[in-house]
């Protein structure tokens, strides 16, 4: 693996430069707070079972049905608050 200043990844990155992947350790790269984590939400029942039915349209469990609406609701509020 080659070595580089944050500097110079950052300017190669924000040129569009290919192989920046070579700076980095990919055995060992991380990305913060992806993680799962459980939530537990009390909804009514019918508000279950639209959920259900939408997820089912969809061909997506509830939880990545959930997850996804509650990332697009968060982004829409604060971008930053999504990392």
């Amino acid at each position: 693996m080659k070595t580089i200043s944050a500097e110079e990844l950052d300017r190669l990155f924000d040129e569009g430069e290919e192989g920046v992947l070579q700076y980095f350790n990919l055995t060992t790269a991380r990305r913060p707070n992806l993680e799962p984590v459980e939530l537990t939400v009390t909804v009514m029942l019918g508000t279950k079972l639209r959920l259900e039915r939408q997820a089912k349209e969809l061909g997506v469990s509830v939880d990545s049905l959930l997850e996804d609406w509650l990332r697009e609701k968060l982004d829409e509020a604060s971008p930053s608050a999504a990392e």
